[in-house]
């Protein structure tokens, strides 16, 4: 089942019987912060080794064994894998066709509507699947303005104004932005629009995807700016170069289809989940630079790149900045051809 914004709040404080639950979207940091909140809401806490199992995509393998698994203190566990995708549907579908007593919380990034897991989530009466996309406006003013309120301080309309324009590409970043400003105001204080402009980075709204989006431009200041703060935020190497693939793929499809006479407006249109609507620029610009030899070869260096950083003792950070920042020196000088 689909979980819709009415129900959101009640069911991440009290998941009931729901067995799974998919978290998916383009905003990494809100599918954190919701995993999170499942997690704290049956276990108690985030860091139980009794109670919760915290799986990468390594030991994904264990999926449904964890499952299975009853803790040895009571309660109910909680399994937790990051990076989920389609290659979990086996599994997930085993759980759902069993008895396993646990909550199993899948966090994945965005999911075609024919994705498999996605849909076996979304038939079954005992899960959940969540979307999780950026926020604006009226929207995004609400959840600043809640946050805040939840540290204790308040703050004044045009500062929320202007908060809105810097903020929200990634929750986990938003939160961290507000908790500073909250620091700045102290207990029970006001943030004006000059605490607000004084506190809040200029890069504070960078995200993973701005990284990725600037690398197929060929801004390579903006890439290198925005992998920083994605990875100070928590990012991995194995992510960013997964999240740039799955980028030069759909721009790949976009091509395709560009090649066979279709317009880039229908290319884009046609992609599933479609194009966030502040992305379709950056997107429609890569489109005009980049061939399709030249994605593939470009997703073949991400492909490449991704092997090298799992081998043990590899030096990931490097080798990922280096691979992201070389497509967008590929990118810039595709564009001045």
């Amino acid at each position: 089942m689909k979980i819709d914004a009415r129900r959101l709040a009640g069911f991440l404080r009290d998941p009931g019987t729901c067995r799974v639950v998919l978290l998916h979207g383009d905003d990494g940091g809100l599918i954190r912060d919701r995993a999170e909140a499942l997690v704290r809401a049956v276990a108690g806490s985030l860091d139980d080794p009794f109670l919760i199992a915290d799986l990468s995509r390594e030991s994904a393998a264990d999926l449904a064994a964890e499952a299975a698994s009853l803790p040895l203190t009571g309660g109910r566990r909680v399994v937790r894998l990051r990076e989920a995708g389609d290659a979990q549907a086996p599994a997930v579908k085993a759980i759902l066709d069993g008895k396993a007593p646990a909550l199993v919380v899948l966090e994945a990034g965005a999911l075609a509507g024919r994705s498999k897991l996605r849909a076996l989530v979304e038939a079954a009466p005992d899960a959940a699947a969540i979307a999780c996309y950026p926020v604006e406006g009226a929207a995004l003013e609400a959840t600043i303005r809640a946050m805040l309120g939840e540290l204790g301080v308040t703050i004044q309309s045009d500062a929320i104004a202007w908060l809105a324009g810097q903020l929200g590409a990634d929750r986990l970043t938003t939160r961290r932005e507000l908790e500073k400003l909250a620091l700045y105001a102290g207990p029970g204080g006001r943030i004006d629009l000059d605490a607000a402009m004084a506190c809040v980075g200029d890069f504070a709204g960078l995200s993973l995807d701005d990284a990725v989006f600037a690398a197929t431009e060929g801004d390579v200041a903006m890439a290198d700016r925005a992998l920083e703060v994605a990875m100070g935020e928590g990012a991995n190497p194995v992510q960013v170069l997964r999240a740039t693939l799955m980028h030069l793929q759909r721009l790949q499809r976009a091509r395709a289809a560009m090649d066979d006479g279709v317009s880039a407006e229908e290319a884009m249109r046609a992609l599933r989940p479609p194009v966030f609507f502040r992305r379709t620029g950056a997107f429609r610009r890569a489109l005009t630079q980049w061939n399709r030899t030249a994605l593939e070869a470009a997703a073949q260096a991400m492909s490449d790149a991704e092997r090298q950083c799992k081998r043990t003792g590899a030096p990931d950070a490097t080798l990922c900045r280096a691979a992201l920042l070389t497509l967008a020196r590929r990118s810039r000088r595709l564009s001045v051809r």
